[in-house]
C-alpha cells in the first residue's frame, strides 16, 4: 500500500506485465507527483472524480475531475470512480462525468484514455499492446 493525498490511502498493484493504481478517497497533493516519479506509468488507474463540492470543505478529502486528471499517472487507461451513488456533497449526482468530459478536452485527453462508465455498464479493457 502507498499512502496518497492528505486523507486517503491508495493501492499500487503490480503483477508480471501489469500495474494498477487505486487512489481511494483523497485530496490532491504533491504525493501523486512523487508516486508517478517513483513508480512510472501504470496500465490501469482508478481515480475518484466525484463528491467534491463545496471545495472549501471537500478539497482535503476528495479530488475534483480536474485534479483527477492531474493525478492520472500517465496511465494507459484511467477509470473515473466514486461518483453518482450517494448524495454526499453539493454537486448534482450526474455532474462529475459531465465535468470530467469538459476537463478532458481542455487537457487534450480522450475517453479511450480516461473515462467513466454508466451504472451497470461493463468495460472490457483488452490486452496490453
Amino acid at each position: 500500500m502507498i499512502a496518497s493525498g492528505p486523507c486517503g490511502g491508495g493501492w499500487y498493484i503490480k503483477a508480471p506485465g501489469w500495474r494498477a493504481f487505486f487512489a481511494g478517497d483523497t485530496g490532491y497533493s504533491r504525493d501523486f507527483a512523487d508516486i508517478a516519479a517513483r513508480l512510472g506509468p501504470v496500465d490501469f488507474a482508478m481515480l475518484p472524480v466525484g463528491a467534491y463540492e463545496p471545495r472549501w470543505f471537500m478539497a482535503s478529502q476528495h479530488v475534483d475531475p480536474a485534479e483527477a486528471i492531474r493525478i492520472h499517472l500517465k496511465a494507459r487507461f484511467t477509470l473515473g470512480i466514486h461518483w453518482g451513488t450517494f448524495e454526499l456533497t453539493d454537486e448534482p449526482l450526474d455532474e462529475p462525468p459531465k465535468r470530467l468530459a469538459r476537463e478532458l478536452v481542455q487537457a487534450g485527453l480522450t475517453p479511450d484514455v480516461f473515462a467513466v462508465v454508466k451504472h451497470g455498464q461493463t468495460l472490457h479493457l483488452g490486452a496490453r499492446p
